[in-house]
């Protein structure tokens, strides 16, 4: 209904900002991260969802549409509402948040305010085949990630105390060819981590 408002920034809360488009006060819903890059003053495009309940109708903002894109596929799982939706951004800029789910990493979505273990799972099962590995991270190679040993090479470095993600981003950036064994992944990928 309403896809974005321009303005000036009035005013920066917490969690909110209120922006001036023609005289009018828009209070806007956003993702701390994105906040903390905003100052009064400035001249901004928001990309908005307005979310439309009993009592209220809120707007959420976003400086990006894939992080406005993020926020509709996480309000589409169950049991995830607009505020755990705005949470988990907040905590899990939009290209962490895919790697997130590709990788499994239940811990990384569920360290966001006011989302538990299962519905980081929820979110991973739901969202796993909606997401491309090969949309974030364009300047460098992508890994063979569902190959067996690209798989292993992951357990490793899990096993050596990286998250998912982690081990996923580091492997990701690799040039893998179908004759590297585990151990050659292993190496290469621990001299991305370091």
């Amino acid at each position: 209904m309403i896809s974005y408002i321009s303005g000036i920034v009035e005013y920066v809360s917490e969690d909110k900002i209120v922006i001036d488009n023609n005289g009018m006060g828009y209070g806007i819903f956003m993702p701390t991260n994105n906040l903390q890059a905003i100052g009064i003053g400035e001249q901004l495009k928001i990309f908005t969802y307005l979310h439309v309940k009993e009592d209220a109708m809120q707007l959420f903002g976003f400086l990006s549409q894939t992080d406005l894109e993020s926020f509709k596929l996480l309000i589409g799982v169950s049991g995830v509402g607009p505020k755990g939706a705005l949470n988990i951004l907040s905590n899990l800029p939009d290209s962490q948040l895919q790697l997130a789910i590709i990788a499994g990493d239940e811990k990384a979505i569920s360290k966001s305010q006011g989302i538990g273990k299962k519905t980081a799972q929820k979110i991973i099962l739901e969202l796993k085949d909606k997401v491309d590995i090969t949309e974030f991270n364009t300047d460098t190679p992508k890994a063979n990630i569902e190959s067996n040993n690209t798989i292993d090479a992951v357990s490793a470095l899990v096993s050596l105390g990286y998250s998912q993600s982690q081990a996923y981003a580091a492997i990701n950036q690799l040039e893998i060819t179908s004759d590297m064994d585990v151990d050659e992944i292993l190496k290469l990928a621990l001299k991305k981590l370091i």
